[in-house]
């Protein structure tokens, strides 16, 4: 097996815009799954409204110069939220993503963020690194991690 730990975070620049659509797409309709036309349709309007909004916050993930994924943190509250954590399939289960998590939660101290229930392994993870759900919708856990608790 590859060792994927040499990853590189890179800030994204506007020529990752169709990119990052993709990826956040891609997540929320692998698991929004039976959405009406016509939400489906509204969601994709607003991943692409919102993502050129933000693309300076944006970072991508890189290994031996591909692109394989990305990252998005904002402030939230009384600490950062993970807005978007996608990588690539064929990358997944590599420890890509966990040591991206623990890099975030060794440099903050109370960190949010929503999973789709249906993305099990991604909820797995989070329970095992210390997040806690904090609110349920239908299709969705809010989770924190507070380090003052672990």
């Amino acid at each position: 097996m590859k060792n994927y730990e040499d990853y590189k975070l890179e800030f994204a620049t506007k020529d990752d815009i169709e990119l990052l659509i993709s990826y956040k797409l891609a997540t929320i309709l692998d698991y929004a799954k039976n959405l009406p036309k016509g939400e489906i349709e509204k969601i994709t309007n607003y991943v692409k409204t919102t993502v050129p909004t933000q693309i300076e916050d944006y970072e991508i993930i890189m290994i031996n110069n591909k692109k394989i994924g990305c990252l998005l943190l904002e402030k939230y509250n009384d600490g950062i939220l993970i807005n978007e954590l996608y990588i690539d399939k064929n990358y997944r289960k590599k420890g890509i993503g966990t040591n991206i998590l623990n890099n975030i939660l060794n440099n903050n101290s109370k960190v949010y963020l929503w999973v789709y229930k249906e993305n099990t392994l991604a909820l797995n993870l989070y329970k095992k690194l210390g997040f806690k759900i904090e609110e349920s919708t239908e299709t969705r856990y809010f989770m924190k991690y507070n380090k003052s608790c672990k």
